[in-house]
């Protein structure tokens, strides 16, 4: 198969002369004082056990308890508290303009099963703080979308919440815009946060581990603007339980979603791909640390166009970075900054995948990389005809089997593809011509001159 084969005080105390005017204006502020302190009082919170009954001794299900104080909470706007402790619940409606608090880590929601634990629709305010929401018996929860699930809305936000064990997705929103923010996600049978045509959703210093499917997913029906941006997040232990080629198994998984932005994140021992763009437009994935990638580490493929890739550190995958797909329109893309060592010799989760630490196929810079390791390729640009304006340069190879391989297949009329300046230390092979697997040329800087569309000057090898 190809190489590039595809499917975020203290202040001085001094004196100080009042005037007269400010004399008036604080004597007027002292009179309004009682105003205040009564609307204060009236937004006072609501207490829900001492309110409502919630009673973390009693195992039976609170719903109704529950559901009541969240509907008086918002109606009247008012901050909601829930007490530490367990409470059995399921199919809550959280309405518009709730404020919900709990003890952080001690107050539990937890679903016996068979139901989503809670739903949010056509709201445009609701905030969740301190809450760990909990499946008891996944198992018997098929079809569940989330244990959260979010419709329509906008102005969510969840803070150090927890969710764990979800029959589906953690949180799964359709046609929102959410802020999840310092939250953990333990073992999710899909995802621990799916976004489906999302409306602007910020996923930020959250903590993920243990999925089956994938950690954050962004995707949409139809090709188009997201605008999601996940950056400082950990991820780590994402299987691929449901099988296929890359749907699953992926840290952060973008589909046909635009100018989606994903940075700063600690990312590891994903099945698939650390980060991967499936037919995005202007995508950025920048600044990650990607450990232990099953397959590609850092994947855009497909109909993509736009991306930026750089500053990551990938150490430990099948491929380092892969931009492919030019036969289904990917193209466009810069390749800049990152580093890419210790690539596996195969992997484990798809055979196909070749040990390259960097392959590029259309309309990409591949530029300022350093490559460290890998016991194939180290740049790769093109897989036969499929090679279009790629340009390799100023990288550092050192310790691959080939340094730069270059398709130099003549059929379709290839693009052109510039290689120069690049250092390649230690390969047992340095810069080569490739027709499709075989290596046609063994030295590409004495034989550019039988290949039109290839240029190799300036370069170093040691």
């Amino acid at each position: 198969m190809a190489f590039g084969a595809g499917f975020r005080d203290n202040q001085w105390m001094i004196p100080v002369r009042f005037s007269r005017r400010q004399a008036i204006a604080g004597l007027a502020s002292s009179l309004a004082l009682p105003a205040i302190v009564t609307g204060a009082r009236a937004a006072q919170p609501i207490d829900a056990a001492a309110d409502f009954g919630l009673d973390p001794s009693n195992p039976g299900d609170q719903s109704a308890r529950l559901q009541a104080a969240i509907n008086a909470a918002a109606t009247e706007g008012r901050l909601l508290l829930l007490p530490a402790g367990t409470l059995s619940v399921a199919r809550l409606e959280l309405p518009n303009g709730l404020h919900l608090l709990g003890v952080r880590g001690q107050t539990i929601l937890a679903t016996p099963g068979e139901a989503r634990l809670a739903h949010i629709a056509n709201a445009n305010a609701a905030t969740i703080e301190g809450i760990v929401f909990a499946a008891l018996a996944p198992e018997h929860a098929a079809g569940v979308n989330g244990l959260i699930e979010i419709e329509t809305s906008t102005g969510i936000t969840f803070r150090q919440c927890e969710f764990r064990n979800a029959a589906g997705n953690g949180i799964a929103a359709g046609g929102s815009a959410l802020s999840i923010e310092d939250c953990t996600f333990d073992g999710a049978q899909a995802a621990a946060i799916h976004s489906q045509n999302g409306q602007g959703v910020i996923v930020r210093g959250n903590r993920i581990a243990n999925c089956d499917n994938a950690g954050i997913r962004i995707w949409r029906d139809d090709d188009g603007p997201d605008g999601s941006i996940v950056t400082g997040n950990r991820i780590g232990r994402i299987a691929f339980a449901d099988g296929g080629n890359g749907q699953n198994g992926n840290g952060v998984s973008i589909y046909k979603a635009d100018e989606v932005i994903v940075a700063d994140n600690v990312i590891d021992s994903c099945a698939f791909s650390a980060v991967r763009v499936n037919s995005g437009r202007n995508c950025q994935i920048r600044g990650n640390t990607c450990t232990n990638s099953g397959e590609v580490a850092i994947f855009s493929e497909f109909a993509f166009s736009g991306s930026v890739i750089a500053d990551n550190v990938i150490d430990g995958a099948a491929t380092g970075i892969s931009i492919t797909n030019l036969d289904s329109g990917g193209h466009l893309a810069t390749c800049t900054g990152n580093i890419v060592r210790n690539i596996a010799p195969k992997s484990l989760n798809n055979p196909d995948t070749q040990p390259v630490g960097i392959y590029a196929e259309a309309d990409v810079v591949v530029a300022n990389n350093t490559v460290e390791t890998v016991p194939g390729a180290g740049i790769v640009a093109g897989y036969g005809p499929y090679v279009r304006n790629v340009i390799v340069s100023d990288n550092i190879v050192t310790g691959a089997m080939i340094g730069i391989g270059v398709s130099v297949v003549q059929e379709k009329s290839p693009g052109p593809v510039r290689v120069d300046g690049n250092i390649v230390s230690g390969a047992q092979q340095a810069i080569v011509g490739m027709e499709w697997d075989k290596i046609v040329s063994k030295d590409l800087a004495k034989d550019a001159g039988r290949y039109p569309n290839v240029t190799v000057t300036g370069n170093t090898v040691s």
